[in-house]
């Protein structure tokens, strides 16, 4: 059988799995051990221990779970709450306010934990009740939520963005702190499109001045809440950007501020601990089983001449290298409505990488367009899966198509971030460049 031929059976079969609903990870595995065995050697089988090995050995990986359980202890902490409480004193007033200030605590929560699912359902949880009983379209009330709780992905401290660093072997200081820049940006266009929305069409973002009047006092007593977080931030992000400490020592500083956040508020309990180890076993063992299966797909694909007949195709197109990019971004925005994003990474990764070094552009670059993609495949119908993190806070009376109608505006705001960071480059790379 031809390396091409191999290529169509092996996306072909992968795509076929994938559709009947079985786990990521052992279509992946399996698929492996089946390819092996039918196209290459049984002896080959060797290979598919090897990479687990070598997954099993990165030291790289050991900050994945200790994200995790930073998260998890910070979302039964009531740090979100607090801060949800200081925005609504601020901006509850102000035209458009509980929806600009979903979009920054989505920010703060994005730099505290980097989990989507986390940010999605506790706004669904605290905002989107409070935004439709004030008056608020349903569809910009759902699709701030959705839009601003994929922040995470951008924003560090994001595992998304250390799986990458670790398969794409690029630096994941520099990767987490490039991610900063834009994920700020898009929060700032959210933002922006709540405000003209409001002045367009100010019936759907009202205005509630029957609200009481909070007093400057308590305004900035409110503010007392984001001390804590902001510790956590500078405690992680700065302990990365000034070198004091390396990404995964960073977590571990990040879970003692999450640890002490808990503490002082009462939450640090041993039914706590216990439910967010548990956590943190279960959602690391998914991206492991995971990572084991892509790279096991990967080395085979790869052994078998797939990645090879796939670079020689692109390179045969003789296309200007950014219609290259984007053929490469729709793929991305595509696969993340099926896809988990670690499987995502860890199957398209190693075959874009080659390409992306013939053409000459910046791996770190290409890594934030990358979570760019995925990030507007999280918040694509039918399968996106913000949109199946907010379903279960929805009101009987707000159905999925008012989600998808709302997202639109949200998904398009996403793209002209994409073009900003594909024509503007340095915006992306200036920050890591300043790194010690």
């Amino acid at each position: 059988m031809s390396s091409t031929e191999i290529l169509i059976t092996m996306f072909g079969g992968l795509t076929l799995f994938l559709l009947t609903g079985l786990p990521v990870a052992f279509v992946l595995g399996g698929l492996s051990v089946l390819f092996t065995v039918l196209f290459w050697d049984a002896k080959a089988l060797v290979v598919l221990v090897l990479q687990i090995f070598d997954t099993m050995h990165s030291e790289a990986l050991l900050g994945i779970p200790l994200y995790i359980f930073m998260a998890l202890l910070l979302q039964r902490s009531d740090v979100i709450r607090d801060l949800y409480v200081a925005m609504e004193l601020w901006f509850g007033r102000v035209r458009g306010g509980l929806a600009i200030g979903t979009v920054v605590i989505c920010l703060v929560m994005a730099a505290m934990t980097g989990v989507v699912g986390a940010a999605v359902t506790a706004m669904g949880i605290l905002a989107l009740p409070e935004m439709l009983k004030r008056g608020y379209d349903p569809k910009l009330a759902t699709g701030t939520i959705c839009a601003s709780g994929t922040l995470g992905i951008l924003i560090p401290p994001s595992v998304l963005t250390i799986v990458y660093s670790v398969t794409a072997q690029v630096s994941i200081g520099k990767m987490l702190i490039a991610g900063i820049v834009p994920g700020v940006m898009l929060g700032l266009l959210y933002i922006g499109y709540i405000i003209v929305v409001g002045l367009l069409k100010p019936e759907l973002v009202p205005a509630t001045a029957d609200l009481p009047r909070a007093t400057w006092s308590e305004k900035f007593a409110s503010l007392k809440t984001l001390i804590l977080p902001s510790m956590i931030i500078v405690m992680v992000l700065g302990s990365i950007f000034f070198g004091v400490a390396t990404p995964t020592e960073a977590a571990a500083v990040g879970v003692l501020g999450a640890a002490l956040a808990s503490l002082l508020r009462g939450n640090l309990t041993r039914a706590a601990l216990w439910e967010s180890a548990r956590g943190t076993a279960r959602t690391s063992g998914m991206i492991l089983w995971i990572t084991l299966g892509a790279k096991a797909y990967v080395a085979i694909f790869t052994g078998l001449g797939g990645a090879d007949t796939l670079f020689q195709l692109l390179e045969g197109l003789d296309a200007n290298p950014y219609v290259i990019l984007a053929l490469m971004m729709l793929i991305l925005i595509f696969l993340g409505t099926v896809l988990d994003e670690i499987g995502i990474i860890l199957l398209t990764v190693p075959v874009f990488l080659p390409v992306i070094q013939f053409y000459g552009f910046d791996q770190i670059w290409f890594g934030v367009l990358f979570a760019l993609t995925i990030q507007m495949g999280y918040i694509s119908p039918p399968f996106g899966y913000t949109l199946f993190y907010i379903k279960g806070t929805l009101p009987p009376d707000v159905r999925m198509a008012t989600v998808y109608r709302g997202i639109l505006p949200f998904f398009l705001l996403q793209m002209v971030g994409l073009m900003i960071c594909v024509a503007l480059p340095d915006l992306v790379t200036w920050l890591p460049e300043l790194m010690r």
